[in-house]
């Protein structure tokens, strides 16, 4: 399912470029190719391809964000543990004969010995 989506929203994100790309411009850029040019006799009749590529570039967006949200909520599932990671888990962790095994870190009963301070006179 996720290779689907995933599949899908590089399609329309390829497609997404492409359109805003072919969009008409102050300058009447590459849409003017497809007949953005303001002329009668256009691919997409008189009123240029602008009707046409707005309608397009909000279905493209629409589904950029929907196939965006899906493949989010569907990466943040748990992701199965494979066979050796549970094989790990029950395999409890044995140490060598002969080398004790410590708990934590050592910490003595006794706080540390300061030396004593010298009295007035120095001593």
């Amino acid at each position: 399912m996720y290779g689907l989506i995933l599949f899908i929203h590089v399609v329309v994100c390829v497609l997404l470029i492409i359109v805003v790309l072919l969009q008409q411009t102050k300058g009447a850029g590459l849409s003017s190719v497809f007949g953005g040019g303001g002329g009668t006799e256009s691919l997409f009749g008189g009123k240029g391809a602008t009707p046409f590529f707005v309608k397009l570039t909000t279905g493209l967006a629409i589904g950029f964000f929907v196939t965006s949200l899906s493949l989010v909520l569907l990466s943040r599932r748990p992701v199965p543990k494979s066979a050796v990671e549970k094989g790990l888990e029950e395999v409890p962790v044995q140490t060598a004969p002969g080398i004790p095994q410590e708990e934590g870190p050592f910490i003595p009963e006794e706080g540390p010995v300061l030396p004593e301070e010298p009295g007035p006179g120095g001593e």
